[in-house]
């Protein structure tokens, strides 16, 4: 044997040691973790031979037995003494490694995407020693039974599915639908081949393991997400390229990675709920780079369809002229519609507005956050803002109403007013605040009507006419004499499809169509962006963000006037006014909570117990339905 491979043993040696004595600390076992221990109490539902596959060595956690476990650290380095058998063997497999390189495979169970060495544990130790990526090995599966209620076993079973279908083994994410995300991405995804053979390896090789390469050498490791956590975020922003050139991009991926590391905070949004004065300073602090004050702003309002023809843009833009109308000569305001974020062109027209001398964009729709965040991320000469659900971004500030609140009040008259129990709600589905607002709605229901239900549809898209029409024949079909529909149209159009309206049968086209609305929601922008501008005009105003560790979004309720409720003084009963009345001043005097607990979800568990109220995370991200909404929470 020689020395060299005497000396490499004693460094490995020390490593394992050093290791070992850290996680004792930390009470751990110190030990690499083996499979028949885990399984112990699993359900293996099936064991799939997968074949010789080229396996991570990050991947490889543990050893198949629990004897063989005690001879290695978590760093999988050996424990064993320089005189033992052991060592001696170590030290031969080594040598062979450096003289010939390891090449026959090993042996290795794959459970919950992470690898058990049933042989070859030297082979794998020596290699995580030489700090070599990946080894081959004779792969079998071990499949654990469907558990739903384990975030983890869940995305297990996404993952399955994405390695069934792309052979990716190499990305493992932290959040539920991230792998079903990614194969939509990777659905539409169409490269230039030249090495590979299909586009799934073109993909890993190109562009995930140079991203990755990027994302560890600007310190990515030390964020509390996954590689890929991070990509996915990323091509949210940018899509995905034909390649990731690390010497072109590493520039955006460190800019990004201050995106990142809020993200991987729990704490990084400061969630601004009232309206600020604007003759305080420092209100928000630490504005910076943004715009002498002594100039006139030009101001730009992105809309994503006409003022015209579309009731959000049209809310948004008596906003912007009030704004304009108070502040004067001091901004300069500008519209900018018809701005589809789906369009191939978009992003190259907004970073065109961003060439054209503005100092503040208003970008008024959710569907524009990513293409707004990755103008920000170029350009931070300019002020961003966007019109979505309390997000946490450093180079945008997001702003939205509490919409929950007047959604409320609206449950509050369905249910007063339905006369077959059954209330259909049509929606399109986010992330964030949609949930809420039919929760909240169905709450208002189950106040005055215990019996009532409220029926999900889902439409594909904002104002897609069409598929309104057809939700609302399998609504009614359904037995719904009411319908609550999150839509706004332009006024002075003659639609009756938006708030809270009723179905009367058409016989010349034999359809159900809305005959009467009873009440909706309103919105008033106005407030709101008089006094972002007149802060930012009069100079008190020191910043969107806060701190390096918060960023702030704006999410003001009906205690601000951004939000409220109308209702037809003759179609909804005197006395149901009287509540809704009641209930509003005490919604807007803080003096009643709409997620006031006890709330129960549709499978009967408490979500906030008695005495309790939500909080805003809770409110924010609900991914469940109160007892009295019939439907499903889209997956991603």
């Amino acid at each position: 044997m020689n020395f060299s491979s005497v000396d490499e043993y004693k460094k490995a040696n020390k490593l394992a040691k050093a290791k070992y004595s850290i996680d004792i600390l930390k009470r751990s076992s110190g030990h690499i973790s083996s499979l028949d221990s885990v399984l112990k109490k699993i359900d293996i539902v099936a064991e799939i031979p997968l074949g010789l596959k080229n396996i991570p060595l990050k991947k490889i956690v543990g050893t198949y037995f629990y004897t063989r476990s005690r001879d290695f650290a978590t760093n999988y380095l050996p424990l064993a003494s320089i005189t033992s058998e052991f060592s001696m063997k170590w030290q031969a497999v080594y040598a062979y490694h450096i003289k010939d390189g390891i090449n026959d495979p090993i042996k290795i169970y794959e459970y919950m995407n992470e690898f058990y060495v049933m042989e070859g544990n030297k082979r794998v130790s020596v290699l995580k020693y030489v700090d070599a990526y990946s080894i081959d090995g004779e792969v079998t599966r071990l499949v654990p039974k469907r558990d739903e209620n384990d975030i983890k076993n869940t995305i297990y079973y996404e993952f399955l599915e994405f390695n069934n279908k792309t052979g990716i083994n190499d990305i493992w994410f932290s959040r539920v639908g991230s792998f079903t995300l990614l194969s939509k991405y990777l659905d539409e995804y169409e490269p230039e081949l030249y090495l590979f053979s299909n586009k799934y390896k073109h993909f890993i090789k190109n562009v995930y393991f140079p991203f990755r390469n990027t994302f560890y050498e600007l310190g990515g490791g030390k964020l509390d997400i996954t590689t890929g956590d991070a990509f996915l975020e990323y091509i949210k922003i940018y899509g995905i390229s034909n390649e990731f050139i690390e010497t072109k991009r590493k520039v955006r991926v460190e800019k990004f990675l201050d995106e990142l590391r809020i993200l991987s905070k729990n704490n990084a949004v400061d969630i601004q709920t009232e309206p600020f004065d604007v003759h305080k300073k420092n209100v928000i602090t630490s504005f910076t780079n943004l715009v002498s004050t002594s100039k006139k702003l030009k101001v730009a309002f992105v809309f994503e369809k006409t003022i015209d023809t579309s009731g959000w843009s049209y809310v948004h833009n008596l906003g912007r002229i009030y704004a304009q109308q108070q502040l004067g000569n001091e901004i300069e305001t500008f519209v900018i519609e018809n701005f589809n974020a789906d369009d191939e062109n978009s992003y190259e027209r907004l970073s065109k507005l961003c060439e054209e001398d503005y100092d503040i964009i208003f970008t008024t729709c959710p569907s524009c956050l990513n293409l707004t965040l990755r103008a920000a991320l170029k350009y931070d000469n300019i002020k961003f803002f966007n019109c979505s659900p309390v997000k946490a971004f450093r180079n945008v500030s997001t702003y939205f109403g509490r919409s929950h609140e007047p959604r409320f009040l609206l449950g509050l008259i369905a249910g007063a007013i339905t006369k077959s129990n059954i209330i259909g709600y049509i929606d399109t589905y986010n992330e964030t605040e949609i949930i809420t607002g039919i929760n909240a709605f169905a709450l208002g229901v189950k106040t005055v009507n215990s019996n009532a239900k409220v029926l999900i549809s889902w439409l594909n898209e904002a104002g897609d006419v069409s598929h309104s029409r057809e939700l609302i024949q399998e609504l009614q079909s359904r037995g719904a004499d009411l319908i609550m529909q999150n839509d706004l149209i332009a006024l002075g159009k003659g639609s009756t499809d938006f708030g809270l309206y009723s179905l009367k049968y058409n016989e010349n086209d034999a359809k159900w169509i809305p005959e009467a609305n009873y009440a909706l929601i309103t919105w008033d922008w106005g407030q709101f962006y008089e006094k972002i501008l007149r802060n930012i005009v009069n100079g008190s105003f020191k910043g969107i963000f806060s701190t390096e560790s918060k960023r702030v979004s704006f999410w003001w309720g009906m205690d601000s006037e951004l939000v409220d409720i109308i209702y037809s003084k003759h179609k909804v009963p005197i006395q149901t006014q009287k509540l809704v009345d009641i209930m509003r001043e005490m919604i807007i005097e803080n003096k009643f909570h709409t997620f006031a607990g006890p709330i129960f979800d549709a499978v009967g568990q408490i979500r906030i117990a008695d005495g309790d109220i939500g909080n805003y995370e809770d409110m924010l991200y609900m991914e469940w339905f109160v007892d009295n909404v019939v439907g499903e929470v889209p997956k991603n």
